[in-house]
């Protein structure tokens, strides 16, 4: 066998790194996280291995780790990110895909049988742990949420929306995570580490956010028409603060 290209994809402010191994269509996409990254491979791992039965995700073909930290592999699917230079190009397509993509997520996977949990309940009592050690800061997050002070922050999120639909939320619903054919149109999701059950506006808050971090403003409403809801600017400050917890 001849040596196999390795093409680095993704990194991460963690410390992960994303290589792609070998020729497409045929090639490996393999994660590796250090211990010190505090990234979890194995969660990933394990929603994959449930959810890619029911949506279009990628296929694991390989898992391990040891005292340095883990690694998993999955196989290439035949797309570009929402954010390559080509989908950058024709943003309105590449929003609406993403809210077409979102809305397939969520109709496909079974909420009854899900055992991967992403509630607002959780999440809020993980902020509020990071707020008693101290270690709740938003000096990093988005503009709106810096100025901040922590017990504000953790008043906010006690003061949570009614849930509108529970679904399986993917969990990191940014454009960099969704992948289009070259026609642009959805094609799967990837980086399901955090996938569970939540209120679909935990992921439709950070889908629409990222359009803007993305693609410039002026995208949140194609998103939220092909996904086939109406905007809710209450539940999507929430959820994007909760999300710029860290949680």
């Amino acid at each position: 066998m001849g040596k196999r290209q390795v093409r680095l994809a993704w990194r991460n402010e963690a410390g992960g790194l994303t290589f792609e191994v070998g020729n497409r269509p045929r090639s490996l996409f393999i994660k590796w996280a250090p211990c010190s990254s505090g990234i979890d491979l194995r969660a990933e791992l394990v929603r994959l291995e449930w959810a890619s039965g029911f949506a279009a995700l990628p296929k694991v073909a390989g898992y391990g780790e040891d005292a340095d930290g883990a690694w998993l592999a999955t196989e290439a699917i035949p797309g570009e990110s929402a954010v390559s230079r080509a989908n950058l190009e024709r943003p309105e397509m590449a929003v609406r895909a993403m809210g077409e993509g979102l809305r397939r997520l969520h109709d496909a996977l079974p909420l009854g049988g899900c055992p991967f949990d992403w509630s607002l309940e959780g999440r809020v009592l993980e902020a509020e742990k990071l707020h008693a050690s101290g270690a709740l800061d938003l000096s990093k997050g988005h503009p709106e949420h810096r100025g901040l002070a922590a017990r504000d922050v953790i008043e906010r999120l006690r003061d949570s929306p009614k849930v509108d639909r529970l679904v399986v939320c993917h969990g990191d619903a940014c454009a960099p995570n969704t992948l289009l054919d070259a026609k642009g149109k959805f094609l799967a999701h990837v980086d399901m580490g955090s996938l569970g059950v939540a209120d679909r506006w935990a992921d439709l808050a950070v889908a629409t956010w990222s359009t803007s971090w993305n693609f410039g403003d002026g995208f949140e409403s194609a998103l939220l028409e092909a996904y086939g809801v109406e905007a809710n600017p209450e539940r999507s400050a929430y959820y994007r603060l909760l999300w710029d917890c860290g949680v």
